[in-house]
């Protein structure tokens, strides 16, 4: 009966041993997004109905353009992830790993929305093709782009389209 008692006993100091190690591994991805997360800057879009503005973090590195919203569970209504691919191009996006489904805005070199896929699938793997050449892609939160008539023509104002 002992050896059971002590059996038990191990087993149960092990668990807890185990558990006291440190968060999980969602949890500490969680906690680099939020430490990772940059300043926000000004955007806004030039609407047929009027400007619509936003803060946003930009991603200019492979790493934060890799990691993108990633694990974040939530995101301001007026806020949004811009990535800027440092140039024209074609590009491909995904939803892996990504909580919130989102609106993606392909934007043109010349800060013009050239398409928007609506509603992507959270946790998908499914390829986000651009559809053209791009210089970036703007995420908002789904249903944004519908709600407040952002479409394909619009303008985009902020800095990385001044500078090019």
């Amino acid at each position: 009966m002992r050896s059971i008692f002590r059996a038990a006993s191990a087993a149960a100091l092990a668990c807890l041993a185990v558990s006291a190690v440190g968060p999980t591994p969602a949890a500490r991805a969680q906690a680099a997004a939020r430490a990772a997360a940059v300043k926000s800057e000004p955007l806004t879009i030039i609407t047929k109905s009027g400007p619509k503005r936003f803060d946003v973090e930009v991603m200019r590195d492979d790493a934060a353009r890799a990691r993108g919203l990633m694990f974040r569970r939530h995101m301001a209504g007026d806020h949004g992830m811009l990535f800027d691919f440092e140039q024209d191009q074609p590009v491909t996006m995904w939803m892996k790993n990504t909580y919130l489904p989102l609106d993606m805005v392909f934007i043109r070199a010349d800060g013009t929305i050239s398409r928007i896929a609506a509603d992507t699938e959270p946790l998908s793997t499914a390829i986000i093709a651009s559809g053209g050449p791009v210089l970036a892609v703007l995420e908002l939160n789904a249903g944004t782009a519908a709600k407040l008539g952002i479409a394909p023509g619009d303008r985009i104002e902020h800095a990385m389209f001044k500078a090019r």
